[in-house]
């Protein structure tokens, strides 16, 4: 079996090391020049997974051509802003049906549009299988074997059996969900509320108001999801709840990190520009905004969030207001 892996930031670097341990024919598309140098040069991605030897079978490329030709399926893990330029670019070497895994968290905000929606957009008429890996997974914990849980969304069933037996092994386990737009949505949406927890840990807060914030989190999550054809129930599960809670709590997470910078003063564009990863939480915050706004959908953090990177808007304020909203039942 070969496996092309499209990006090479920590999470990509982390699922084609999983799959090369596996034995499988796995080759990382690098967009860098000088990191792919320096990966082949010392079996390491210095920039993104400094502690982790990677396994010698792992190939390398950077050549969009020669990391999906021939291929038994794609597995993208490249920003979310950068997906369609991606899979525009591999389009011509993508045979009709194939299968395509996408492990990256977010919403276009050009368009508005899920990953599914931009791949299957980008590649019409060639009627891929789409699924989405995600689920509570730091990139480092998993190289370091530690136990991990995740789901894969696919409405492909046969796809969708065959996939989670290659990604699971002794200490990553993977379940099926039929529902892939509510697995794709759930690891959008939580990185907006981890923004948010980390502002309030930055603020000085206590535990009280981050089990709010992921509690009512996870409302906004379902609301928006329902509305855009998900099931309920997914948001419930590991690429919702279990997701959610990692990322508000961890300090591993890129997004609370940004939060938390915030909290305590930072402008963004500082902490951006100090930041060699992405934090996804950013962009799809301005997604969601607009998203919540036209659908008339109810997304109160999502706004306040949105308020403060783009708007400037005072933390201590925005806290305030959610607060002060009109007194409403928990469940409506």
């Amino acid at each position: 079996m070969k496996i092309g892996v499209l990006g090479a930031g920590s999470w990509g670097t982390t699922l084609a090391n999983l799959l090369a341990s596996k034995g499988y024919d796995v080759i990382l598309w690098v967009r860098e020049e000088e990191l792919l140098e320096e990966i082949k040069r010392k079996g390491i991605n210095t920039w993104f997974l400094p502690d982790i030897k990677l396994n010698s079978n792992l190939c390398y490329t950077n050549s969009l051509k020669e990391a999906v030709i021939d291929t038994d399926f794609i597995l993208i893990v490249v920003p979310a802003q950068f997906i369609r330029e991606v899979v525009r670019g591999i389009r011509p070497y993508v045979t009709k049906n194939k299968i395509i895994v996408c492990a990256s968290k977010g919403i276009e905000v050009r368009s508005l549009k899920t990953i599914s929606e931009v791949i299957f957009e980008e590649l019409s008429g060639l009627d891929p299988i789409y699924a989405v890996l995600s689920g509570p997974s730091f990139a480092k914990e998993v190289s370091l074997g530690y136990p991990t849980a995740v789901s894969i969304g696919c409405a492909h069933k046969q796809a969708c059996e065959r996939l989670q037996k290659i990604f699971s092994t002794k200490t990553f386990r993977v379940y099926r969900n039929e529902d892939y737009r509510g697995v794709e949505l759930g690891g959008a949406i939580k990185n907006v509320i981890a923004i948010g927890a980390g502002i309030c840990d930055g603020l000085g807060f206590g535990y009280d108001p981050r089990a709010a914030l992921i509690t009512r989190g996870l409302a906004e999550m379902s609301r928006l999801g329902v509305m855009m054809g998900a099931k309920k129930e997914t948001f419930m599960g590991l690429s919702g709840l279990g997701d959610l809670v990692l990322t508000c709590t961890g300090d591993l997470s890129r997004n609370r990190q940004v939060g938390l910078r915030i909290g305590k003063g930072e402008k963004l564009k500082d902490i951006l520009n100090s930041m060699k990863m992405v934090a996804e939480g950013v962009k799809t915050c301005e997604a969601l905004y607009e998203l919540g706004r036209t659908k008339q959908v109810e997304m109160p953090i999502t706004v306040q969030v949105y308020k403060i990177l783009y708007e400037d808007k005072d933390p201590k304020v925005a806290v305030e207001e959610l607060m002060l909203r009109d007194l409403k039942p928990e469940y409506y």
